[in-house]
């Protein structure tokens, strides 16, 4: 584990909050030369504790308005393996993030949809038709906010 010091967690906040910025500005923000911000941002990359950068798109602005969750129990756990109800499910465009949990259900997946309607033909054509599946829950997201993370 590395050593993390007041200046790397800020660095590290403001880089959650916006990763394209460059370490030009992340100096002249911290108190520090555009080498020097650029060492601490590669240490922190080589140590493993930035893992990468991301880009956040706005799904309503490409028409896509709905989210849900949902819960997956595979019914048959012995016949269909882990492995092929995840290669299957994670070739489903909609189907942003697939999580194997503990709990209820074994899986959790983060869909997009265009609207209830577009998230009905996907659950029933592409999710209940995937190896393996049983029981089925949906939330539907209505708000969601974004916290800065643990380094507050």
């Amino acid at each position: 584990m590395i050593e993390l010091d007041d200046i790397d967690r800020a660095l590290l906040r403001a880089l959650a909050l916006d990763a394209s910025q460059g370490a030009g500005a992340l100096g002249r923000r911290f108190g520090l030369s555009q080498p020097a911000a650029w060492r601490r941002v590669r240490r922190l990359e080589e140590a493993g504790v930035i893992a990468g950068r991301r880009l956040v798109v706005d799904r309503a602005a490409l028409g896509f308005g709905v989210t849900v969750f949902l819960g997956v129990k595979l019914a048959t756990k012995g016949r269909v393996s882990l492995e092929d109800f995840e290669r299957a499910v994670t070739a489903i465009p909609e189907v942003q993030v697939v999580q194997h949990v503990l709990g209820l259900f074994d899986y959790r997946l983060r869909v997009v949809a265009r609207d209830i309607a577009d998230f009905e033909r996907v659950l029933r054509r592409r999710i209940m038709t995937l190896p393996g599946v049983g029981q089925v829950e949906a939330n539907v997201l209505l708000t969601e906010e974004r916290r800065p993370g643990p380094l507050g």
